[in-house]
């Protein structure tokens, strides 16, 4: 095992571990904008999750997943943001 795999292994547990901190914002969240804001994060690292398996495996496929994935999200989070705008008037 190279020093490069071991180091995106570090980097997938920590982003693992991260992403469960914040999946316990997602279920205590006391507010909307609170979850919101935990599932556009929880997603962003899934996207980085997705994007170091793809080095790890040598697989330039994934990186086509990460993209739609990331679009996907940004989509979300701009209607999200609509909604809100709309809310408040």
């Amino acid at each position: 095992m190279s020093l490069i795999n071991i180091i995106l292994s570090v980097v997938i547990v920590v982003l693992v571990a991260s992403a469960i901190l914040v999946l316990y914002r997602l279920i205590k969240g006391p507010t909307l904008p609170d979850r919101v804001t935990a599932i556009d994060l929880i997603t962003t690292m899934v996207i980085a999750i997705i994007v170091v398996f793809s080095i790890l495996w040598d697989s330039p496929n994934f990186f086509d997943v990460a993209m739609v994935l990331s679009l996907i999200s940004f989509l979300g989070s701009m209607s999200y943001a609509f909604y809100l705008t709309k809310r408040n008037k």
